[in-house]
């Protein structure tokens, strides 16, 4: 039998004599009964690790074993991106979120985290941490290695940057602007519309 629980199938059937219930860590039915096929057939063979819960990493091991590699590959050609979360993963590595295991991380903790770092450091040194955190237990659900990752809250207070366009540049954009684009830009330019909302 097969069943949902929060996001993932769970199977649960019997087996000599004992009540087997188990993750499929599958997100459809599908897949979910491709997972239990192999949990039976694993027990048929007489393999009961397969019921054994994997050690869960901590934060520290995740981030240098797996984020880390992961970062350097992905942002190869945006340096910039990388040494971002570089430099958040150094200042994760540094805290006491460091020893903790990924599955026992929860947006309390991440408050927790900022509160420390906030007599000292401005909003935005503090939300690169968080980002960084956000992005590697996303990254460990995706992976399949996290059921559901937490909500990670950013800290209040950083500042944006924003520029705004002055009344020259306005109209020199709207001159080099071809149509259909030069009717959007004025819109937006007159009503203070952000691309998002059309």
């Amino acid at each position: 039998m097969i069943y949902k629980k929060g996001r993932y199938y769970m199977v649960k059937f019997m087996w000599q004599g004992k009540v087997i219930r188990k993750s499929t860590r599958c997100s459809n039915a599908k897949d979910a009964r491709t997972v239990e096929g192999k949990i039976r057939s694993e027990l048929g063979k007489g393999n009961w690790d397969i019921l054994e819960a994997k050690p869960r990493l901590t934060l520290e091991e995740f981030i240098r074993k797996d984020f880390l590699p992961y970062t350097e590959s992905k942002f190869q050609s945006t340096p910039k991106t990388r040494d971002y979360y570089v430099y958040g993963a150094n200042s994760l590595l540094e805290s006491d979120l460091a020893a903790l295991r990924l599955d026992e991380i929860t947006g309390q903790h991440a408050q927790q985290y900022a509160a420390r770092l906030s007599a000292n450091l401005k909003p935005s040194t503090i939300n690169c941490g968080l980002r960084t955190l956000r992005r590697a237990l996303a990254l460990e659900e995706e992976w399949g290695k996290l059921d559901r990752a937490p909500k990670i809250s950013l800290a209040k207070g950083e500042r944006q940057r924003e520029r705004v366009l002055t009344e020259d540049e306005a109209v020199r954009y709207l001159a080099a602007c071809l149509q259909p684009w030069r009717d959007i830009a004025t819109i937006m330019l007159g009503t203070g519309m952000c691309p998002r909302a059309l």
